[in-house]
């Protein structure tokens, strides 16, 4: 059971540098979220279920970043002093309501910076980690306005064929470097 008990309003979040490693600077999540934000540690994860479908999310529109947009299953901040797996269960868990295994580390290097959206830019370094669901979704929706469970390649289409921002700047930089051999065993049901 991962322990729920950070105020989301009150989260902290960590800068670092281009390698990933802490400056020793935190900063209140919403306020570090601005046109000017800092390098900080993040995560993103896609998670598959037994049929190899991805689960998507659309942001729900009081969300700060990016809000109202169609986007990769669960993403979120480090706590200082967290580990990535720690936070990404502990997300899952407050964003999706649901449990996930088999994390596996895919990108472990990714750092991104979007161009401004609704004023804001997000500026993160980010490995992203592949999952597969242990229960079903049932999203919070402070968190969560919507979710679907996709086949890979209507999902990879969706996002080439974007562009209007109906999906976040991030997934659709994230996919582009996904190895095929990798991804297979998460996309290939098992029956």
């Amino acid at each position: 059971m991962v322990e729920l008990k950070v105020d989301p309003n009150k989260e902290l979040i960590f800068y670092v540098n281009k390698n990933g490693v802490p400056t020793g600077e935190t900063a209140p999540k919403l306020d570090a979220h601005n046109g000017n934000t800092k390098l900080h540690a993040a995560f993103s994860c896609f998670i598959f279920n037994e049929n190899g479908e991805i689960l998507v999310t659309r942001r729900a529109n009081v969300k700060k970043v990016w809000p109202g947009v169609w986007t990769n299953s669960v993403c979120g901040h480090i706590l200082p002093g967290e580990t990535y797996e720690h936070a990404i269960l502990r997300r899952a868990e407050y964003e999706l309501g649901m449990k996930i295994k088999d994390l596996e580390l895919i990108l472990p290097n990714f750092i991104y910076k979007t161009p401004p959206y609704k004023g804001v830019i997000e500026h993160e370094y980010c490995p992203v980690y592949l999952a597969r669901a242990a229960s079903p979704p049932l999203p919070n929706p402070e968190e969560v306005d919507s979710f679907e469970w996709l086949k890979w390649d209507d999902f990879v289409m969706e996002l080439q064929s974007d562009k209007t921002d109906e999906w976040s700047y991030w997934v659709k930089e994230e996919v582009k470097l996904f190895d095929p051999k990798i991804l297979a065993p998460f996309i290939y049901s098992k029956e």
